[in-house]
């Protein structure tokens, strides 16, 4: 039995998706130099295209696949490639359900604060201890206030702006124009 998509991605939504990966990758290799992409306070550039599939929801697969790209380059392995790529790809479709604009970072920040702050912990702590429980919490809120940054702050300002480029318009589900 071979699954098929409800519908078949137009060559302009495959070509988006694609640019999504490219961008999210360099954003994310450009923050990095100034360790914010895997820095102690988690500033992703590239977590604030986590929000586009609410837009357009053909970007749902680039979103996980840049964040596969630069979990290459992860400290924490492929345990990250693994955990966080799902994360990301999980809250990459959550975000195409969400009614109103203001809930599109909701998803990125919430599936990734559940998963990725007990990843970091056991690879800091190697077990459940006291260790595990500090380097958690310490973790948890950093990275909630830097994934914040990147997808309310950021995304924010890309979701505002994207629907008003002539290019992008056509790509955008009538119903979601209303609400922004």
């Amino acid at each position: 039995m071979i699954l098929r998509p409800k519908r078949e991605l137009s060559v302009r939504e495959l070509t988006l998706a694609a640019v999504v990966a490219a961008v999210y990758f360099v954003l994310c290799y450009f923050g990095n130099i100034f360790q914010l992409t895997f820095g102690p306070v988690q500033v992703r550039l590239g977590e604030a295209l986590t929000v586009l599939p609410f837009l357009f929801p053909a970007t749902a697969p680039g979103v996980a696949l840049g964040c596969l790209l630069t979990n290459v380059l992860s400290p924490y392995g492929p345990i990250d490639m693994v955990v966080g790529t799902l994360a990301t790809a999980v809250a990459a479709w959550l975000t195409t359900k969400m009614p109103r604009w203001y809930l599109a970072a909701l998803p990125p920040i919430v599936i990734n604060a559940l998963l990725l702050p007990p990843m970091w912990a056991w690879a800091e702590a190697g077990a459940v201890n006291g260790a595990f429980w500090a380097a958690y919490w310490f973790n948890l809120w950093t990275f909630v206030a830097g994934e914040a940054i990147a997808c309310y702050v950021l995304g924010t300002v890309l979701l505002k702006a994207l629907p008003k480029v002539k290019f992008f318009r056509p790509m955008i589900p009538a119903v979601h124009l209303a609400h922004l």
